[in-house]
């Protein structure tokens, strides 16, 4: 456990709660005890995975929180566990970030070669995290994918916070895994596209060159109206809080803007785009 892992009153990381409480949910089952080979069965998994994940041992399978939840009532707690557990295991600085996402009020996102976590289906996320890593486990690879697309949970709550996403024209064309998959990923584009708290733009090739050509860009806004600048570069990352800084990174995004195409004449390009696949 490094000194960054966060832990509760009794010392256990988000790991060892899951697998402490979930023996104690198994164990205190309203119906009477469940073994692990009847919990695999309502889970629909195995008996060993049931003890792997009871004894601490490797990852959650990312399907089975919710599956526990269901089973035992417990509204969202395993999944809670499960998605602070695969989240100490990012560097601390993606860490904060994520902590930043999840509570804030916008979020203002500009990619020049994929399509960003907040908008990835399960297939293009376990495509570019199998190209980055290609030693990674299976299960590895799962639970990174299973944390990526809980990060979208904050799009689908009551109160999702206010979406505006630029793509360059390439990342439409660029191609990540199969034909299908590129497929899957455009339509899920134009469903993000149609929700009233999001708009997605493109900004064609043929504009000019501008600040942010090379450099993914995301802007936060908190709760209490604090703006974060959160960029990337090869396996590094930065968060910007220097008001002078931010300010300079939201009139480059501005640019981006006014430079992309239309709401509507972007979705009108990526259908455009899903059909050559």
């Amino acid at each position: 456990m490094t000194s960054e892992t966060r832990v509760d009153a009794s010392g256990l990381d988000a790991r060892e709660r899951f697998a402490q409480d979930l023996r104690t949910a198994r164990e205190l089952h309203p119906e009477g005890p469940l073994s692990q080979t009847e919990l695999a069965r309502r889970a629909r998994t195995s008996k060993t995975t049931v003890s792997r994940v009871e004894n601490g041992v490797g990852p959650v399978p990312p399907t089975l929180p919710v599956l526990f939840d269901q089973i035992f009532r417990t509204d969202g707690h395993f999944k809670r566990l499960y998605e602070e557990a695969v989240a100490s295991s990012f560097p601390a600085l993606y860490r904060r970030r994520m902590a930043l996402e999840k509570t804030a009020v916008a979020v203002w996102e500009w990619s020049p070669t994929i399509v960003p976590g907040l908008f990835q289906t399960g297939a293009y996320a376990r495509t570019i995290f199998r190209q980055g890593d290609t030693r990674a486990g299976e299960s590895e690879i799962a639970a990174l994918v299973g944390a990526r697309l809980a990060r979208q949970d904050l799009l689908r709550g009551a109160a999702p916070p206010e979406v505006r996403l630029v793509l360059c024209e390439s990342v439409l064309s660029n191609r990540v895994g199969t034909a299908e998959v590129m497929r899957d990923q455009l339509a899920t584009l134009l469903v993000h596209a149609d929700r009233p708290t999001t708009r997605v733009q493109i900004l064609p090739l043929d504009s000019d060159a501008h600040l942010l050509n090379d450099s993914p860009l995301t802007l936060l806004t908190s709760a209490q109206h604090q703006l974060f600048a959160c960029v990337e570069a090869f396996r590094t990352a930065a968060i910007i809080e220097d008001p002078e800084h931010v300010r300079g990174a939201v009139r480059a995004y501005d640019e981006l803007t006014s430079e992309a195409l239309s709401a509507r004449d972007s979705a009108a390009l990526i259908r455009e785009k899903l059909d050559t696949w």
